[in-house]
């Protein structure tokens, strides 16, 4: 009902006299009542203000916020990105022709977990180096050639040459089986065993060659060259012992340990009892 209506009504004459009663909000209750108004709208516009700054800031787009974009084949992420948490993803690669790159302040750890979420293999890049795990560790080439292989049992090197460029040289504490030990081009090789033996084996033969140099073979104590089944051939020119001593016949019949070595035609070398001259001539018996 209107206020003039209802005000009208109560100005009817009554026993008492006309009374009036005001509908409405008056005084201090008004002034709050738009205040709030006021402030809420304010709050409105702010936010608004807010929405519309954060929305430009963090380039909100349709096809995705800042430098994540949303496409048919998944997630680009273009320039920098860090991530405080873990991150699943089936691929992660990087755009045609630009070089993907993983930075981290401590390491960057690569795991492969099965289904019991243990780990398989994996790789950490740390500041103290590189470390692998797995059963087995391989290099290959771009033809699919295998260069470089480690297991538990065997490290096998697939290149055709295998160059060690330290100053000192391979050093192995254990046994090696190569086919050929040769070095570079107008280069020394040298086999050495500073405190231990040097033993060479093979099961047929072996031959030491030195084309356009020298052949030295020191040692401390003995040099032993052995052949169980087959024979030992020295080919040379000239073949000399400066250092071999020499004995003297006694005719005091005593027994001597100092003998001559002796050759027969056929290549075939005997000792003899060492005498005032040669006495290669005694036992040349052996020689047939």
């Amino acid at each position: 009902m209107p206020q003039e209506q209802y005000a009208h009504r109560n100005n009817l004459p009554g026993p008492e006299g006309p009374q009036i009663y005001k509908v409405g909000i008056y005084g201090w209750r008004k002034r709050c009542l738009y205040f709030f108004v006021l402030l809420l709208m304010i709050l409105i516009l702010v936010n608004l203000a807010m929405t519309i700054w954060i929305l430009k800031v963090m380039n909100f787009t349709i096809d995705g916020m800042g430098n994540l974009r949303i496409t048919e084949k998944g997630l680009r992420l273009e320039g920098d990105s860090e991530f405080l948490k873990p991150l699943y993803a089936k691929e992660i690669r990087s755009r045609p022709g630009n070089p993907l790159y993983l930075q981290s302040a401590r390491n960057v750890t690569v795991n492969i977990l099965n289904d019991e979420m243990k780990v398989l293999t994996g790789l950490v890049t740390g500041p103290q180096g590189v470390e692998a795990y797995g059963k087995r560790f391989e290099v290959l080439s771009n033809s699919g050639k295998m260069l470089f292989s480690a297991t538990e049992e065997e490290v096998v090197v697939g290149a055709e040459r295998l160059r060690v460029l330290g100053a000192e040289g391979t050093v192995f504490p254990k046994s090696i089986e190569t086919p050929n030990v040769r070095a570079d081009p107008f280069k020394e090789l040298r086999l050495e065993s500073p405190t231990r033996a040097l033993v060479m084996e093979a099961p047929k033969g072996i031959e030491i060659n030195a084309e356009a140099g020298n052949l030295l073979a020191t040692c401390r104590t003995d040099l032993r060259l052995e052949s169980k089944d087959g024979e030992i051939s020295l080919n040379a020119a000239n073949i000399k012992l400066p250092r071999l001593p020499r004995g003297a016949y006694s005719s005091m019949g005593l027994k001597q340990n100092v003998y001559e070595i002796c050759v027969c035609s056929n290549g075939r070398l005997f000792l003899s009892q060492a005498g005032s001259s040669s006495t290669c001539q005694i036992n040349t018996s052996v020689c047939l």
